[in-house]
This record gives C-alpha cells, structure tokens and sequence, in this order.
C-alpha cells in the first residue's frame, strides 16, 4: 500500500510563481517537496499554538478564575500602557 496520496492543488499565481523558483534556485528537488514543507511548517505553528494555549493561557485563566481580584481593569492597563509610551517616547536633553 503506498505511503502518499497524489492531490491536485489550485493556488493563487503568485503563490504558484512562489513554488516554482523554490525549485528553480535548487531550495527543493519538486513541488511537491515545497508543498510538504509548507505544511510541515503549519504542523509545526499548529503544535506551538496549542502547546502555548496548554501551558501558558489555560493556567492563566485558571488562576484569573480562582482569584479575580488578580485582575486589572482595562482603563488600569490603558493608562499603564500610556505612562510606558510616555516614558519610552521621551526624549533626554
């Protein structure tokens, strides 16, 4: 039983242009091989979202909803936002 399976694939002209000098320059032996590292490269961005999601907002969220007065107000963080801008914008004479 084979290992792959062969699909047809539209993609945008300019996206098209793309795969081909990919192939051209020498980077990939096919298009095929630039498609299959596309989408290595998804996988990948896939598994850092969630391991992110996992391992940094869910803990945040738990801990918001264990003890809300951890919390900051957004007019807290508008006006913490703006002293930062201020204090980084700010020219020294």
């Amino acid at each position: 039983m084979r290992s792959t399976q062969q699909f047809s694939v539209t993609l945008p002209t300019e996206m098209a242009q793309m795969v081909r000098a990919k192939v051209s320059s020498g980077d990939y032996a096919s298009e095929s091989e630039v498609i299959r590292d596309g989408l290595r490269a998804l996988q990948a961005r896939d598994r850092a979202v969630e391991n992110w999601l996992r391992q940094e907002v869910v803990p945040a969220y738990d801990a918001m909803k264990a003890d809300p007065s951890r919390g900051r107000s957004t007019a807290d963080v508008r006006a913490s936002l703006a002293a930062e801008h201020e204090r980084a914008t700010k020219k020294t004479p």
